[in-house]
């Protein structure tokens, strides 16, 4: 009897606690779904890491005294102590322009080498090894966290990936591509420094769209953004070195929004691309290129020659038809002379990416 009066019980509450649960079960199926919470919202972490100035370094503002502009008459109606500045001094947004991302530009400067392992005469990464880059890229990046701490500065590694060539190779469209074994080993060594890369195409006949699908896999990196070298994109019948290229600035917008679908569906740190410009030709319709929610974009001035007049031209390429943000590019053996990080970052608007080549 007691035995039958155990197993009845038992019975019982197997009975109960199957009603239980499936009450529970309903009141689950009718409870509204949570929203995400802020931490499951929130935007992956930056891939980087800035360089902090030294103790000893002078806010930019200070710097700027009528005092220190004494020395440099020729420069002052280009450099800080100018009154009819587009942006204050030390501002990199363009006049008018807004920025609605997270990206690197928005609080940092990007000190960039640009080249390619594969030449010496495209660029400094042709010519020492990877780790001594890496060395003397944040020598040069810390001289501009000193020069302007409002802006600590980011090591950056602007890789030519497809480079452009008299020879139409095996595919017709007068480039070379590097290899991925190399484009791999430098996404890695940034990587390792905390350091960013911009994957730099060089057209040739080819479309800005072939090029940037055909390194999306490394777009998809979180510290990989992209640049477009417009002068090396020619017509059927010209040769990239020999007839000066042009790139339509819809076409570069195509890039843009292409690469901000990318940052979103993958749930990347936004990004950033630099649009390289020396001269007027070799870039129309730059109205069409314009940043995104998660997408900035830099004009940059790539010239050569006499400083003096390489500031006029970045007036005139990129403070008179601003875009987004600015990129002045120097030369170590072709400029005359070679501008101090202290006057780069005085430029109107002060630079946001600043490449060495």
């Amino acid at each position: 009897m007691k035995t039958f009066t155990q197993l009845l019980l038992a019975a019982l509450l197997i009975v109960l606690l199957g009603a239980c649960a499936e009450q529970t079960s309903e009141e689950a199926e009718e409870a509204p779904k949570k929203e995400a919470t802020p931490e499951q919202k929130k935007a992956p972490e930056p891939p980087y890491q800035p360089l902090n100035p030294s103790e000893d370094a002078v806010p930019l503002k200070e710097s700027l005294s009528k005092e220190g502009l004494k020395n440099m008459p020729e420069e002052e109606a280009i450099l800080g102590g100018d009154p009819s500045r587009s942006v204050p001094a030390g501002e990199t947004l363009a006049k008018g322009a807004v920025d609605k991302s997270e990206g690197p530009l928005k609080d940092h400067r990007l000190v960039t080498y640009y080249g390619t392992p594969q030449s010496e005469n495209m660029g400094i990464l042709g010519t020492m090894e990877p780790e001594e880059l890496m060395k003397q890229l944040k020598e040069q990046a810390q001289a501009y966290s000193n020069a302007d701490p409002a802006r600590p500065a980011i090591p950056t590694i602007e890789l030519i990936t497809t480079m452009a060539q008299r020879d139409p190779g095996p595919e017709g469209t007068y480039v070379s591509k590097l290899p991925d074994e190399k484009i791999e080993e430098y996404v890695n060594l940034a990587k390792k420094h905390d350091a960013l890369v911009i994957l730099d195409i060089q057209l040739g006949t080819d479309t800005v769209m072939n090029q940037v699908k055909s390194i999306e896999k490394w777009l998809k990196h979180p510290n990989v953004h992209l640049a477009i070298d417009t002068e090396f994109q020619v017509a059927e019948g010209e040769v990239p070195g020999e007839d000066l290229g042009q790139v339509d600035g819809t076409e570069i917008q195509k890039a843009v929004e292409y690469l901000s679908n990318l940052t979103e569906k993958n749930h990347l740190p936004d990004k950033f691309v630099l649009v390289h410009q020396f001269t007027e030709h070799v870039l129309t319709n730059k109205d069409a290129i314009q940043p995104t929610d998660n997408v900035e974009v830099a004009l940059n001035f790539d010239g050569w020659g006499a400083s003096i007049d390489k500031m006029a031209l970045y007036k005139k390429y990129v403070r008179d038809k601003p875009s987004q943000y600015g990129g002045f590019k120097i030369f170590y053996d072709k400029d005359k002379p070679v501008l101090t990080p202290e006057e780069v970052v005085k430029l109107d608007p002060s630079p946001a990416v600043v490449n060495y080549q």
